[in-house]
């Protein structure tokens, strides 16, 4: 057993007493050295040597006329008002700070009996946050007054892990925002998943901006106002969630919408406009496509992040506003960076907690549950339930995770496809020939896509493998022109893999696609990089 050390404070009214009589009251400081089953070997006394010197002195004293053993340490404590949280916070803070903690020798509790309401607070949030590396010591009185019993004594471990209820209500309601934030799709795609378990750890736990990037369609939109949903429904915000498409910006104009603007500010500025920056105020403020921004704007945004107070245009008195900023983007900022259109700045400030969005090439054993989820819509709001059969959902879902889809609006295009065929659906089923004809239509909108798998990856699987082209099996030469059709239109080989091994994928319990294709390609002498480039 590593020695205890016990810090608490001198209690000014429990531990005062006078002559015998004190040893016939329940002095909690004193009782520390008086429990059979528990001695500690230091008591660290914090003490407002001005007002209770004599007071703690004689504590000291009747410590260790029980227990000579425990050192007690005085340490002089001053705090003008002990009523006021932030005086008393601050104090605590530096103390610990300066205090030499070695949790590797030393066993640390907080007594947090005596002292006043705003102190046991502060030690309470101290050990809680683990500036002190300490449990918590509760002691009680005896139950009938006994100058023979020191009372009782509890000990709480402020490490919530080690509480199986707790820890399992804890990972209830991270599942339960996951879900609000994937809007209640039960995703399958495990890279999306534990992405969206990172977001939620980050949204709860930090006021940092937060940047999502990903292609046009990829839900960035979606998922800043879910993450404003969540964070209203934890009180963490009190304000409006404000959304503007930074790319509709332009001269002027940018600056105004976005800061505000006093009357007179430029030709046609008759009045004064807050701004969105300042409607955000307590809120959640959405810049999607913040990388279109001009020079002036980005500037001046990284003023209002850092100072949370900025001037609106031609004006000399700043506001405030207090806002989270969430912002989203399909270009690489970096890149952007490197370009010289982006300021360095801004971007090491946005880059702290940067998520990438996938497309919905990259999910497409998302697809099957995005749709039903595009069907409930639907039917929310348009009072109209419609479904698919089982042949037309069948057909669809096969187009849809085929090589010849390539959702280059990602689900912006899957839920506007879903959205025609539920329009047209006749007596609320989807039909086969509906299926169909949304498909020639997808064709049409996406244009055409180049030859024929059958010709072009053919005579590129021959180029690839040169005299050895001749000593394949036909079966296996038709076999391998497929992999490199999707192969080349896929733009990773995960992507790849889960297009080639979207039906056996599904009835194991994990799987690795990437690997499967890898090896697959091994056997020709093939890699990925030589098929696709």
């Amino acid at each position: 057993m590593k020695p205890s050390v016990v810090i608490g404070f001198l209690g000014t009214q429990l531990d005062a007493g006078r002559g015998q009589g004190r040893w016939e009251k329940w002095r909690p400081s004193v009782s520390l050295g008086r429990f059979e089953d528990f001695l500690p070997e230091r008591i660290e006394l914090l003490v407002d040597l001005r007002r209770s010197k004599a007071l703690a002195m004689q504590v000291k004293a009747d410590i260790a006329d029980f227990a000579p053993q425990t050192q007690v340490m005085i340490h002089d404590f001053f705090v003008p008002d002990p009523w006021d949280f932030e005086q008393m916070y601050t104090r605590l803070y530096d103390f610990v700070q300066d205090y030499p903690f070695d949790p590797d020798t030393e066993d640390y509790l907080v007594h947090i009996t005596t002292g006043t309401h705003v102190a046991q607070i502060c030690l309470f949030l101290l050990t809680e946050a683990r500036y002190i590396p300490a449990r918590l010591l509760q002691t009680s009185p005896p139950r009938k007054q006994n100058a023979q019993s020191p009372g009782s004594y509890s000990l709480i471990d402020l490490d919530l892990a080690r509480y199986d209820l707790i820890a399992q209500r804890f990972a209830h309601a991270s599942a339960e925002s996951a879900q609000v934030l994937k809007s209640g799709i039960a995703t399958r795609n495990s890279a999306f998943n534990r992405m969206i378990e990172q977001i939620e750890r980050v949204a709860v736990r930090s006021k940092a901006p937060i940047l999502l990037m990903g292609p046009t369609g990829a839900g960035k939109s979606m998922l800043a106002r879910n993450l404003f949903a969540l964070k209203q429904a934890r009180h963490e915000l009190s304000g409006r969630f404000v959304e503007v498409n930074c790319a509709t910006l332009r001269g002027d104009g940018a600056g105004s919408a976005l800061f505000g603007h006093v009357r007179g500010a430029f030709t046609g500025a008759q009045g004064e406009r807050a701004g969105l920056l300042k409607s955000a105020d307590g809120g959640l403020l959405f810049l999607d496509e913040i990388g279109e921004l001009g020079a002036d704007e980005q500037a001046m945004l990284l003023r209002a992040i850092e100072d949370k107070r900025f001037p609106p245009l031609g004006g000399d008195r700043e506001v405030s506003s207090d806002f989270q900023l969430l912002a989203g983007t399909n270009r690489d900022l970096a890149q952007a960076v490197a370009q010289g259109s982006f300021r360095e700045d801004l971007y090491a400030r946005l880059n702290l907690w940067t998520f990438h969005l996938p497309g919905l090439r990259e999910r497409l054993e998302d697809i099957e549950p995005n749709l039903d989820f595009e069907l409930e819509r639907y039917a929310r709001s348009h009072g109209d339930r419609v479904g698919f059969n089982a042949e037309s959902r069948r057909r669809y879902l096969h187009f849809a995770t085929g090589p010849s889809a390539p959702w280059p609006g990602n689900f912006r295009d899957l839920g506007a496809s879903i959205t025609r065929m539920a329009t047209l659906a006749e007596n609320g089923r989807i039909t086969v020939a509906v299926v169909d004809e949304e498909i020639e239509r997808l064709q049409r909108i996406w244009g055409p896509r180049g030859p024929e798998p059958s010709t072009n990856a053919v005579r590129l699987a021959a180029e690839l493998l040169g005299e050895r082209w001749q000593d394949v099996d036909r079966f296996d030469q038709a076999q391998l022109a497929e992999v490199i059709a999707v192969c080349r239109q896929c733009k990773s080989l995960s992507e790849a893999g889960r297009t080639l091994f979207q039906v056996s994928r599904q009835r194991k319990r994990s799987s690795n696609d990437a690997d499967r294709l890898r090896k697959y390609l091994a056997r020709f002498e093939l890699d990925f990089e030589a098929v696709s480039s």
